[in-house]
């Protein structure tokens, strides 16, 4: 279960400034500076593993990181794992060998960790868990996780589709588009769905499958449930990406998405705005990806050996369609 290691932690609230941008590499790489402690020129080095580029959300979070390490006078070496456990596992040992002085990732599954993680502490390393848990009993190999609380997600979801039912009694069918299996959002944000949902038995999760995150494998995913079930009512998407990728299959059949099938999804890029402020998405969950100048100052606290919490989370909305044009010129990625 997401974030179990975790929720035995007090949640600490960190709201700050953040910045927004994109790119993506194979392997790890470094900017400008030297190899962590004793490097030649005094700066902090951050090894950063990030996932990969899978969404609109994904790369927005990349380039945080990267302009905030920047204006904060970091050196960042940064590796894009491309969706595999082992890529970055070999990275975070990378980063080990090269001594950093901090290490912080988005970590593309929960399980699986411990033994990497373990070589880091012996390394007298400090490691930062962004955007994604890691399902682990020994808490103490890393310092802090910076992200959202994706149950909540989950649930906010879940609690928007009981308010638009309301007082109706007939059965709505749900098909639910899930991301990563095994990854912190997936587990979660289906885990908090299904606990809204839970108390009012007109309510039927007809399919539920991975779209992994993507637009493509969205569609694809969409097409086969639209196939197999002729009485869909509700698509609950976990990112922004599958729905819009689902959307598209929608459409394709003839149906009109947000009307005859009801659009739910989670994080909040622009793209998904403009589908809300076409009627194609009728709500949208919020999870901010600008997590870059949050990171940067764990990173030079936990550097410094100073107390973090042990929990920061970012702050967050659930936005519907009568909000989407207001909201849609200030939307950063």
């Amino acid at each position: 279960m997401a974030h179990r290691a975790l929720r035995i932690i007090a949640a600490a609230a960190l709201a700050g400034t953040v910045l927004t941008a994109c790119t993506t590499e194979p392997a790890p790489t470094g900017t400008t500076g030297g190899t962590g402690k004793g490097s030649s020129d005094g700066k902090l080095v951050l090894g950063f593993a990030q996932v990969g580029a899978e969404s609109g959300w994904r790369t927005a979070n990349t380039k945080s990181v990267r302009d905030a390490a920047e204006k904060a006078g970091i050196t960042l070496k940064f590796s894009d794992a491309q969706q595999k456990q082992e890529n970055q596992i070999k990275a975070i040992r990378t980063f080990i060998q090269q001594k950093v002085d901090v290490i912080a990732f988005s970590p593309v599954v929960e399980s699986g960790w411990d033994t990497v993680l373990k070589e880091a502490k012996n390394a007298g390393i400090p490691v930062i868990l962004t955007d994604r848990a890691v399902d682990s009993q020994d808490t103490s190999l890393y310092r802090t996780f910076l992200g959202s609380d994706f149950v909540k997600e989950g649930q906010e979801a879940g609690k928007w589709l009981v308010k638009e039912y309301e007082g109706t009694s007939g059965t709505v069918n749900v098909v639910e588009l899930q991301g990563t299996t095994g990854s912190a959002p997936a587990n979660d944000r289906k885990a908090g769905f299904a606990e809204a949902v839970k108390g009012d038995p007109k309510f039927k999760v007809v399919a539920s499958q991975t779209g992994d995150f993507t637009r493509a494998k969205g569609k694809e995913v969409m097409q086969a449930f639209l196939k197999s079930h002729e009485d869909i009512d509700v698509l609950y998407a976990h990112n922004d990406d599958m729905a819009l990728g689902a959307i598209q299959a929608i459409e394709e059949a003839g149906k009109k998405p947000g009307t005859d099938i009801k659009v739910i999804s989670v994080d909040g890029i622009k793209d998904a705005f403009v589908a809300m402020e076409q009627k194609k998405i009728n709500v949208v969950v919020e999870c901010n990806p600008l997590l870059g100048n949050q990171l940067m100052e764990l990173a030079k606290k936990v550097a410094a050996g100073e107390d973090v919490p042990r929990r920061v989370e970012t702050e967050e909305g659930v936005f519907t369609q009568d909000q989407a044009a207001a909201a849609l010129p200030s939307r950063q990625y």
